[in-house]
């Protein structure tokens, strides 16, 4: 990532100026391909992907994804074939290169500390991206979440996808076990991505709507990571 993070910062640089930022997507996505070809050859990660057919062909999609490590950021644009924007913190900005490159690409950065503005930031700025065709993809619980453990849920996915006429798509993933949110060291192993199915958001209640998000994710998790959750019917199976 060291290596190659600098000459593609350079391209999605030039690509957003002289063509688009919609363009330098593409390119941006190059360099996530090239990061996931070494964890899987370099680190000994691979990595299984469930239920990508559930994917709609069409239409605004909001992915509401559960956030373990830095993994998901980087695999799950390599399996969407829309642009996607990102929901984040605006001190990633701040990251060099990596950062740099995410200022270019038309996402929407947040101030975390400041709530009532980061929800309108949220929705004005991502139904404008939702209309011009690019999917938004949010971690509902904000941060990254230590394996086997649950955060607290936030509503403004769901507000965005129910004022965007958007559809939802709960995305479970177990990258923990493998690439853990603390410290330097990645773990041999299989980690994994599960997409549910759609959720309609037209007439239905965001409070609802974030109940049945969170219910199935937490539900999934437990089936594509059994172990870290050993009260769970799948981890006494291992047994």
């Amino acid at each position: 990532m060291g290596i190659t993070v600098i000459p593609w910062t350079m391209a999605v640089w030039w690509v957003s100026l002289l063509r688009s930022p919609a363009q330098a997507w593409w390119y941006a996505v190059g360099w996530f391909r090239v990061v996931i070809w070494g964890t899987r050859h370099l680190l000994g990660i691979r990595m299984e992907v469930l239920g990508l057919e559930h994917l709609p062909a069409e239409g605004p999609v909001v992915l509401l994804c559960k956030h373990q490590s830095a993994l998901e950021t980087l695999w799950i644009p390599t399996l969407i074939p829309h642009r996607l924007a990102f929901v984040f913190k605006r001190e990633l900005l701040q990251i060099p290169f990596f950062g740099w490159s995410m200022a270019r690409l038309d996402m929407v950065h947040i101030d975390r500390s400041a709530r009532a503005v980061a929800m309108k930031q949220v929705i004005e700025q991502g139904t404008r991206l939702l209309g011009q065709g690019t999917w938004i993809i949010m971690f509902p619980e904000g941060t990254r979440v230590p394996r086997g453990k649950a955060g607290t849920y936030q509503s403004a996915g769901v507000r965005l996808a129910v004022q965007a006429g958007a559809t939802i798509v709960p995305v479970a993933v177990a990258t923990a076990r493998c690439w853990p949110k603390q410290g330097f060291c990645k773990l041999p192993g299989v980690v994994r991505v599960a997409f549910g199915q759609p959720i309609a958001t037209q007439g239905q209640e965001p409070r609802e709507l974030l109940h049945t998000v969170q219910a199935w994710i937490e539900g999934e998790m437990r089936r594509i990571d059994p172990e870290a959750y050993p009260d769970c019917d799948e981890a006494k199976g291992l047994e």
